[in-house]
């Protein structure tokens, strides 16, 4: 698979949807993670990311503009000890509430499917990063339908278990803008992780994204070694 630079990756399409990035730095010494929303309509623009124990929850930026809180309002992010959830949405807490219950994260998945939001039928995708050890590892999921057959449920992970330094893995809901749009096609793609710290990462992917529609991200850099992160949120609503 061609490798490409998250500049050129995000400039592709004007329109992502939700996505999500995984790697590894080139030092080898951080896991990366990246979480960004897009929007199209005043009620999924009407979003921040704001912190929340260890991850972080979505909140209306301006309640007289909320419509329907179904689907845009949860938890992308949560920690369960050395692992760290991403979403793009409420399956977070299926997740999380699996492996409490000592499931994988795939199985955890199997009780859900695609969102609610005919004809889109948004896919629901998922990331999982386990830091131990001096190691890492993560997988990846896409829940979506057959070619917009909501009567049919595609299910797919990936799993990465010897990530490869200075590269990642990126995810999102939409293969491009449309009406209904068209959910994401083929296995995550493959993009370099430069060699700059949290904030020029943050910036970099930011910057990038579709300047219309971009609403919130979230990133974070997990040190291999120790598990200690810094987190940054950047949202466009203030």
């Amino acid at each position: 698979m061609e490798i490409k630079t998250i500049k050129d990756e995000l400039n592709s399409l004007e329109y992502h949807g939700r996505g999500i990035l995984i790697g590894k730095t080139p030092d080898e010494k951080k896991a990366v993670i990246a979480y960004f929303i897009m929007g199209r309509s005043v009620n999924s623009r009407n979003r921040v990311f704001v912190g929340e124990g260890e991850g972080i929850r979505t909140e209306v930026f301006d309640p007289s503009k909320m419509v329907d809180p179904h689907l845009i309002i949860y938890a992308p992010v949560r920690v369960m000890g050395n692992k760290t959830i991403v979403t793009n949405g409420d399956q977070t807490d299926t997740i999380y509430e699996g492996m409490d219950s000592q499931m994988t994260f795939e199985q955890s998945l199997r009780s859900r499917e695609f969102e609610d939001d005919a004809p889109n039928y948004t896919p629901r995708i998922s990331g999982i990063v386990h830091v131990e050890n001096g190691g890492m590892n993560y997988a990846m999921s896409i829940l979506k339908s057959d070619n917009g057959n909501p009567d049919s449920v595609l299910r797919y992970t990936y799993a990465y278990n010897a990530p490869i330094k200075g590269e990642g893995r990126f995810i999102h809901t939409y293969k491009a803008n449309g009406e209904p749009l068209p959910s994401f096609e083929g296995e995550p793609k493959r993009v370099e992780i430069p060699d700059l710290d949290l904030d020029g990462f943050t910036k970099l992917v930011w910057e990038n994204l579709n300047e219309d529609n971009k609403v919130s991200l979230f990133t974070r850099y997990i040190d291999i070694e120790t598990g200690k992160y810094e987190s940054r949120i950047v949202n466009k609503n203030k």
